[in-house]
Formats: structure tokens, C-alpha cells, sequence
């Protein structure tokens, strides 16, 4: 067994590195099948997709977090900026967006990038109109379940409170269900208290997706 310093494999880094999250939301009455569970925050309610991109806005930018920020943080300043915040409509399959497509969605007013006009449910792997499915009449719909909705939550920054970005979606889901409005979201990251914040979100539906590293 040898021993290397970490200084001969690693070279300086500098600190603030940019760290990139997705967190996926799937909307929908239907229970999740088993590929989902854990994988995801399941939402009963429908969502207002509209909704939550403008409460986004509201959170963009250099702020004082606190009302996002769990007990427990040991950061010296609660003051950080949020380089991006949106949601994104995708199918609802383990699938995060693009920059190219979350540029798109937010151009388009939060007009989803995969959506039917009418509702579609899944059966043996194969999407049929539940208009179809419901006056079949000869047992092909048994077993059908709706389709989730699926929305995803992308938050960039140098640098996350304790457990900030699950505070984050906590409030957008809330946004889109009409527990809260975009004002209220005003009202919370002006409170500058956790007190003020809905329940987090759950740690299933959180990924991290990328951290790019500045070398000297």
C-alpha cells in the first residue's frame, strides 16, 4: 500500500465551484408505478406550470436566504446567488431537459415540451386516449393507469444552503398547486426565516447533476 498526498493527483481548486440540481415532480391521482417510487415527489394535485416559472423569477438573484435554509446550517452567510431557477415540462420518464429546452419553455410562457391535449393512459407499455380506453368494451383497458404529468425543477449556483434547494421546491409546488401565490413567495424570502417556508421537499426526487470546477 502506497500513500499519495492529495496534492499529486489533485491540483487547487477554487472554491465556489458552480453545482447544478434537477428535482423531479410527477403530477398525477394515479399511484407511482414501481420504476418511480422513490425516484421522484409524487404530487396528487395538478400543477399550474405557468404558475411556478413566475414565482422563479421572484427567487433568481443574489438574496438573502435564510427563509431556505434548514437548522442545522453551518454557513456563515445566508446570502447567496441563485444563477438559475425554473421548471420544466418533460415526458414522464427518468428524463431532465436540456439548457436548450428550459430556454425554450421559459420563452413560451411554461408551455410544456411534451404534452397531449388530451388525457392518455398507459397499458402493457403503449399510450391510448382515455377516451378510448374507458368505452372500450372488450377488456383491453384493464390494468390502464393515466399518464403522470412530469415537471423538473433546475437550480444553479456557486453555492447551496442546507438543504436550499429542496426548501426551493417545497415553495414551487406549493405555487403551483394555489396553496400559495407569487406574492407570498415575495413575503417568504422577505420573512428571512425558515418559520416562514413550506415543508421541504423529499429527498427522493433530488439529483445532482453537475459541478464544474474552477482550477487556478
Amino acid at each position: 500500500m502506497f500513500a499519495v498526498s492529495q496534492e499529486t493527483i489533485m491540483p487547487d481548486i477554487k472554491p465556489g465551484s458552480a453545482r447544478r440540481y434537477f428535482y423531479r415532480m410527477l403530477s398525477g391521482s394515479d399511484p407511482l408505478s414501481i420504476l418511480e417510487k422513490d425516484r421522484c415527489w409524487h404530487v396528487p394535485e395538478e400543477l399550474n406550470l405557468r404558475s411556478m416559472q413566475e414565482a422563479c423569477k421572484v427567487l433568481v438573484g443574489t438574496h438573502d436566504f435564510s427563509s431556505f435554509r434548514a437548522s442545522g446550517c453551518q454557513a456563515k452567510s445566508p446570502v447567496r446567488s441563485l444563477d438559475e431557477l425554473n421548471v420544466t415540462e418533460v415526458p414522464s420518464t427518468p428524463y431532465f431537459p436540456s439548457i436548450t429546452e428550459r430556454a425554450w419553455s421559459n420563452l413560451n410562457n411554461g408551455d410544456p415540451l411534451a404534452c397531449s391535449s388530451q388525457p392518455k393512459t398507459e397499458t402493457a407499455g403503449v399510450a391510448t386516449n382515455v377516451g378510448e380506453a374507458e368505452g372500450s368494451t372488450d377488456g383491453d383497458s384493464f390494468g390502464a393507469r393515466r399518464r403522470h404529468r412530469c415537471y423538473v425543477v433546475t437550480a444553479r449556483s456557486r453555492g447551496f444552503l442546507y438543504h436550499q434547494v429542496r426548501l426551493l421546491v417545497g415553495v414551487l409546488k406549493c405555487v403551483g398547486t394555489g396553496e400559495l401565490t407569487v406574492a407570498d413567495v415575495e413575503r417568504i424570502l422577505e420573512e428571512k426565516t425558515v418559520a416562514a417556508t413550506k415543508p421541504m421537499a423529499p429527498a427522493s426526487g433530488l439529483y445532482l447533476a453537475r459541478v464544474k470546477y474552477e482550477f487556478p
